[in-house]
């Protein structure tokens, strides 16, 4: 007896949520707040934030910690999950744009970091250890860069001291298909 009346409680509870997700989803939608993907990642449009795709496009998000990839004429929109700056002050925002790529790059800390952390060794060359991954992106800003990480636990995170850190595989995947003078918004 227990048994059935177990198994029509369970049926009850599912068939109530079940009718109630409609409702909550035209709540959300309703409400204002952005629409999410599938990986909770909001929804961005390159419209408000640049005139045209120009060559390419990136959008950093640090509160999604996601980065947003359009090409020329925007048939190909990619979205990465990233690691973001550990704080607010070693975040930079704005606009800038990729000025140099590198596969394989060394690793400089910068004075800052060797401030925070005195244990960072001066240089780095390219290699399973280096943080900045197997590819590197440098923005116009000096000592900021999107790079990959083999270190993969830092992704989603605030984990870095400015950069935007992504997979190694998909950082080499958005190399490829990102040419200099892309234009860049962190936000």
């Amino acid at each position: 007896m227990k048994t059935k009346m177990s198994n029509r409680r369970t049926v009850l509870l599912g068939a109530t949520a079940l009718l109630a997700s409609p409702a909550i989803v035209r709540a959300e939608a309703l409400s204002g707040r952005p629409r999410r993907n599938a990986s909770s990642f909001n929804v961005r449009d390159w419209r408000n934030h640049f005139d045209t795709l120009g060559a390419a496009t990136i959008l950093c998000d640090v509160q999604s910690r996601a980065l947003f990839y359009w090409n020329e004429d925007g048939s190909d929109h990619r979205v990465f999950p990233t690691s973001v700056p550990l704080t607010e002050d070693l975040t930079r925002r704005g606009y800038t744009s990729i000025v140099r790529k590198k596969v394989g790059p060394s690793w400089t800390p910068t004075a800052s970091m060797r401030e925070r952390d005195p244990s960072l060794p001066a240089f780095m060359p390219p290699g399973p250890d280096n943080p900045l991954g197997t590819h590197a992106m440098y923005l116009t800003w000096p000592a900021y860069l999107i790079h990959g990480t083999h270190d993969t636990r830092k992704i989603g995170r605030q984990s870095s001291s400015g950069c935007f850190g992504l997979f190694n595989e998909q950082i080499a995947e958005l190399f490829e298909i990102t040419p200099i003078g892309t234009q860049v918004r962190v936000f």
